[in-house]
């Protein structure tokens, strides 16, 4: 049994540090059938795509890439767990014996983190055994569903919100492991910061946080709150000016740390209104530099509004970490080929009304015209004919069971701005709409 690594690399519900039962039942009888009757062994292509995006997207954004290896490096039964599964009958003994030795041998390529996806774009594929491949469905639409959904948000967040700051600060909005991968996400997606230590501790992301209205609360006077937190955290701080009234506060903020006071938060009210306001009254009391920072409740409509405001950075919770009306992307993981028991590979899909797909193994290139991309152009039984402006989408990520894709966050952060770039202008649109660009299917040949 190969040894696992740390929890803390791949996923706190784990405490085990195994992924192996973030599954679902049926993966594991679906097994069992097929080691019995002999087809576990057959090779299998499994590709994870969307068959849309969600209402009004006109883009996806690939994240959660690195959580997915890390998943699959920490796929291996413990004998706790083996013990458990043979106590619920789950499985016969025989399969027991199998899953005791697991672990992923076959290969997984796909988009880079980072990267946009549009419907029915092939962002990952899985080779393998049946026996291999099948048990790793669950465990791989948990993270990029989840990871995609925050992503996708956060860019439409950080596209609005144009040069100035956003940072993450929706742990408490979700489950505590969420929390961290949504940091994660929105890091990818152009977030600077995220107020999570755990996502600080974990991907390196900066953390940033200063104090609630709990904390002016707990004082006599909003002056003593105040003057508390300028002597442990300096006059760059940011003060919370509306726990009461916002004028008095910022007169006392000003009073306090003097001019050259960092900032100052507002969280409740017309936000458009009060930073005009409050951007008046600091430059009347000569705090010309302090910075205005709002939070409440934000999302990529609401930083769109405060566009003309003179407001420095949004922090951004609720809204972010949970996809912004799309917490998930819908994303499946279906099998597009097999091989045949004469060893020859045959294109495979279901025909389901509404879930249809096309079977087959995909390659895909984003075709672009002078450096601006016009199409996702996905191909299957071969690559299309090779164009000078078209960019080849996938990526290696793991070759016989052996990680090869892992990169710096900062890499995936930095492909997301230059990816986001050149899609067409309508991509920056928050209105409603089709995908930016259009997904072209071509056929070429068979599955290889």
């Amino acid at each position: 049994m190969p040894a696992l690594p740390p929890a803390d690399q791949f996923d706190p519900v784990a405490p085990s540090g195994s992924s192996a039962l973030l599954t679902d039942h049926y993966e594991l009888t679906m097994l069992d059938a097929a080691l019995a009757d002999g087809t576990a062994w057959r090779r299998v292509a499994f590709e994870v795509f969307a068959r849309r995006l969600p209402a009004g997207r006109r883009y996806g954004v690939v994240a959660g890439t690195g959580r997915v290896l890390d998943a699959i490096d920490a796929f291996g039964f413990t004998p706790d767990q083996l013990d458990w599964l043979a106590a619920a009958a789950i499985v016969r003994p025989a399969t027991l014996d199998w899953l005791a030795g697991y672990r992923f041998a076959g290969d997984v390529r796909g988009y880079a983190e980072g990267d946009c996806f549009f419907p029915y774009s092939p962002i990952l594929t899985v080779e393998g055994t049946f026996a291999e491949a099948v048990l790793l469905e669950t465990i791989v639409l948990s993270v990029l569903n989840h990871d995609c959904a925050v992503a996708s948000a956060a860019s439409r967040m950080t596209q609005a919100a144009g040069d100035r700051p956003c940072v993450e600060m929706g742990s408490r909005r979700t489950h505590e492991a969420a929390a961290v991968a949504a940091a994660r996400a929105a890091y990818v997606a152009g977030f600077v910061s995220t107020s999570n230590l755990a996502a600080g501790h974990r991907y390196a992301i900066p953390t940033r946080g200063t104090s609630a209205h709990a904390f002016t609360l707990l004082h006599d006077r909003e002056a003593d709150a105040f003057a508390s937190q300028v002597a442990a955290l300096g006059v760059g701080t940011t003060l919370l000016v509306d726990t009461y009234d916002v004028d008095t506060a910022v007169s006392t903020a000003v009073e306090v740390a003097g001019t050259g006071l960092g900032g100052v938060r507002l969280d409740s009210g017309d936000l458009v209104a009060l930073a005009h306001r409050v951007r008046r009254q600091l430059d009347g009391l000569g705090a010309t530099d302090t910075r205005i920072i709002v939070t409440s409740d934000l999302d990529e409509y609401a930083i769109a509004a405060l566009a003309a405001a003179p407001v420095d950075s949004y922090g951004v919770g609720t809204q972010l970490v949970t996809g912004s009306g799309a917490p998930t992307t819908n994303l499946v993981y279906k099998m597009v080929g097999r091989q045949d028991p004469d060893g020859r590979w045959r294109a495979v899909e279901k025909h389901s009304v509404g879930k249809g797909g096309a079977g087959g193994l995909k390659r895909a290139v984003r075709r672009r015209a002078g450096g601006a991309a016009v199409a996702e152009v996905v191909t299957i039984g071969g690559p299309a004919p090779p164009r000078d402006d078209d960019r080849p989408l996938q990526v290696d990520l793991v070759r016989d069971g052996e990680v090869v894709g892992r990169e710096p966050l900062a890499a995936a952060r930095d492909r997301h701005r230059w990816c986001r770039a050149e899609l067409p202008e309508q991509a920056r649109k928050l209105s409603a709409g089709d995908p930016a660009i259009p997904t072209v299917v071509e056929q070429y040949g068979g599955h290889p």
